[in-house]
């Protein structure tokens, strides 16, 4: 009987994330198919086929990643937080979080994938070493944060301002290409597998040390570990000797598919083993050492690190497959064809897809429970979709006028940081966290893509580095707007509801006065 009722829950649960994510997906494919049918763009039947299979594949993928991020990823997180803090040995926690932010960061597919990029003037093995001891410093940092319940506003004010300095310094050395690349760099190396799982480590520590500020200290660990990245890039940038050149990928749909899904299919599944296999090692060195959890659990989580494997080589495959070589090819022909309808098909693609980014509904989820639901999933979505619209929108602005990135980063930064002085810490906790959340791999993968297209199209493959990247900088950067102007909103909205209830309780005191003549 058990055991029909947890296949019964099971099945239901699965069922309800693959409705999540069909309803997340939709909107893009959506957009995506109605615009092939305008002489806008002219994709083959190729083309229109492989992306339809890489749609259903996609909503697998992600149905499947959610599913394992809730039986496994958000678990092990806690209990490792739990755990390491309850053991009151601040030395064993730092020491295990540093370590654990390095070898994960070193193996994240994606920055291999920058060093490749970078390798002609920045060595490889440096720069994969420096970004990881850059995450695995900041996620120290930002677990004393939590330990000593410090403010998240003046720790990020910080270490913006030293980013923004080291800017200064590069771009005074003649090397402000590198800019958009560093920055990018901060959004590319917290990946959907590393993203639940820190999130949920940090939920851990702060819900065991407690105090009246619990909910908002623990968020904040993906914004910090985001500025590692960008920190150890602007340093290696300094010092990189020669011109840095990128080669444009080739985004056509192989004529020979079958064999390129196969060996793609083969390296992806070695790519999230390999990042994968180090959270679980690290996650079973610790229960046999400290957190002794029952079987029945590690079981569970077992089930869940199998599901959350599956799910992001489903959705990485339909990405690379099916969505690259959509995504460059639509941002070409548009801007050949029509400037201005490319900047409203960029922020409307914005919008819908970071309803697609596996780690988003992991976020979305964990604010309402943390919250108790004074932040709802419903807000979280809007708020991060408007972002999300609007960076891409203003991206594809500064691929057509061509002018730095700094434009965006400096005065939207400033808003940013000027705002959490005057919202809910919980909303910039959460603001901040989301930037890393939003610029996932769908972003990585279909939306650079389409900046890449529609910079070749309009400059050139010589100016893809100064203008199409920096995009998933920028989608890292609007949500922190967004977000923090819904607690903005609710700040107001609380002072009104205040003061019309004084004026009724003013009104109620006046009639009971009684005049004497």
């Amino acid at each position: 009987m058990k055991n029909n009722t947890a296949q019964t829950k099971f099945r239901t649960a699965l069922l309800s994330k693959l409705k999540e994510a069909l309803i997340s997906v939709v909107p893009v494919t959506a957009i995506v198919l109605i615009l092939s049918f305008t002489p806008l763009i002219d994709l083959t039947v190729t083309e229109t086929v492989v992306f339809s299979v890489s749609v259903v594949l996609l909503i697998l993928g992600v149905g499947l990643f959610n599913l394992g991020a809730d039986l496994a990823m958000t678990p092990m997180g806690q209990h490792v937080g739990e755990g390491l803090t309850k053991s009151k040995r601040l030395g064993v926690l730092l020491s295990v979080c540093f370590a654990m932010g390095v070898l994960i960061t070193i193996a994240e597919p994606d920055l291999s994938v920058l060093a490749g990029q970078v390798s002609a003037v920045i060595n490889g093995t440096l720069l994969i070493v420096s970004v990881g001891l850059g995450v695995g410093l900041f996620l120290l940092i930002a677990v004393l944060k939590i330990v000593f319940k410090k403010d998240l506003s003046a720790v990020l004010l910080f270490f913006y301002m030293l980013l923004f300095a080291f800017c200064a310094l590069l771009i005074e050395s003649g090397k402000g290409g590198f800019l958009p690349l560093s920055f990018d760099s901060g959004g590319v190396t917290t990946g959907p597998i590393t993203v639940p799982f820190i999130m949920a480590l940090g939920v851990g520590i702060a819900m065991t040390i407690g105090g009246k500020n619990a909910n908002e200290n623990s968020f904040g660990l993906i914004a910090l570990c985001s500025v590692g990245p960008i920190l150890a890039v602007l340093i290696l940038s300094i010092t990189a000797k020669g011109d840095l050149i990128y080669q444009i990928p080739d985004y056509s749909v192989s004529a020979d598919l079958g064999d390129a899904f196969w060996r793609l299919l083969l390296s992806t599944m070695g790519e999230v083993g390999e990042s994968l296999v180090l959270i679980v090692a690290f996650f079973f060195i610790l229960q046999f050492a400290v957190l002794k959890l029952p079987k029945r659990k590690i079981i569970q989580i077992l089930i869940g690190i199998a599901y959350t494997f599956i799910g992001l080589v489903i959705f990485l495959v339909a990405v690379t497959v099916g969505f690259m070589p959509i995504g460059f090819k639509i941002g070409s022909e548009l801007a050949e064809n029509n400037i201005t309808f490319l900047v409203i098909f960029a922020f409307i693609i914005g919008m819908v897809v970071v309803l697609a980014e596996p780690a988003v509904h992991v976020l979305n989820n964990q604010v309402e429970e943390i919250t108790n639901g004074s932040v709802t999933k419903k807000e979280m979505m809007i708020a991060l979709s408007v972002g999300v619209g609007v960076s891409i929108g203003l991206s594809v602005i500064r691929i057509i006028f061509g002018f730095s990135l700094l434009y965006y980063l400096i005065p939207g930064y400033a808003i940013s940081l000027g705002l959490s002085f005057f919202v809910p810490k919980i909303y910039t906790s959460i603001a901040f966290d989301s930037g890393g959340v939003a610029s996932g791999p769908l972003t990585s993968s279909f939306i650079l893509p389409l900046a890449i297209g529609a910079c070749v199209a309009l400059r050139g493959e010589s100016e893809v580095l100064n203008f199409a990247f920096g995009i998933v900088a920028m989608v890292a950067m609007t949500p922190l707007i967004t977000i923090q102007t819904l607690g903005f909103k609710s700040v107001m909205a609380k002072k009104r509801r205040d003061h019309f209830a004084m004026r009724r309780i003013l009104a109620k005191d006046d009639a009971q006065i009684i005049y004497f003549k």
